[in-house]
């Protein structure tokens, strides 16, 4: 499929100012030349144009907010400088599988400022000596040349991907602290609700031993009580008595 009519198939009935990602690979370029896209793509991020037989970038059209191109296993052997131009924001490049051959040809990618990763894999420049030490030197803005940084630490999944996303989820262990509080209010709730039943049975067993105190006071203070009548009693028996003999 021919690459304009490839383009018109994805955009459907979308605007082009709607669309942000887009992939036309393994269609076919009639001259060698970006064909079908416009200006009017003026959202457009992130742009895929594999193996399609791109010979030149020089008619790609002015992307503004373009991040990410793909132009891999193509023929492409120089006229990038048409890139600073009309993708200035451009964060990452695959040239590989092109046919690159100098590293003279990569010194106008120098005014790509927020470029950060580049791949040259399977281009014959990549065959040079000292070709990593060159490039990263040639090009200090990099952070990744062919997926890997200087010290030859592998790039990121994330970036990767393209994906710049951080993540909003809120710092790890946040939850964790979240449930130990929670934990640690049940846990003094428990603690509370014991200290008030001891409290309560503490209380209740020095009532009872008031209620027993008072009881037994109260037995004491009625055989006092009936001691005292049987002893008065007893003492007007006595003086009848006495009468009598009189």
């Amino acid at each position: 499929m021919e690459m304009k009519k490839r383009i018109s198939q994805e955009l459907g009935n979308k605007n082009p100012a709607e669309v942000v990602d887009l992939l036309v690979d393994n269609c076919q370029s009639g001259d060698g030349e970006v064909e079908g896209l416009t200006d009017e793509y003026t959202e457009l991020e992130v742009l895929s144009m594999v193996n399609v037989g791109l010979k030149s970038l020089a008619k790609l059209p002015s992307l503004p907010k373009l991040r990410k191109l793909e132009v891999s296993d193509n023929i492409i052997a120089g006229g990038l400088d048409t890139l600073a131009e009309k993708c200035p924001n451009l964060t990452y490049l695959n040239l590989s599988g092109n046919k690159i051959k100098e590293l003279k040809t990569l010194k106008v990618l120098q005014n790509l400022k927020n470029l950060r990763s580049l791949d040259l894999y399977s281009c014959e420049v990549s065959t040079l000596e000292d070709y990593r030490e060159s490039v990263f030197e040639l090009l200090p803005q990099l952070t990744y040349l062919d997926g890997f940084d200087q010290e030859d630490n592998e790039v990121p999944d994330s970036e990767a991907d393209g994906d710049e996303d951080e993540d909003e989820a809120g710092p790890v262990g946040d939850d964790d602290d979240d449930d130990d509080e929670d934990e640690e209010d049940e846990d003094g709730s428990d603690g509370d609700e014991d200290e008030v039943g001891l409290s309560y049975l503490m209380k209740e067993g020095i009532q009872d031993e008031d209620d027993d105190g008072d009881y037994v006071e109260e037995e004491e203070e009625e055989e006092d009580g009936a001691f005292q009548g049987e002893k008065r009693k007893r003492e007007a028996e006595d003086e009848g008595d006495d009468d009598d003999d009189e």
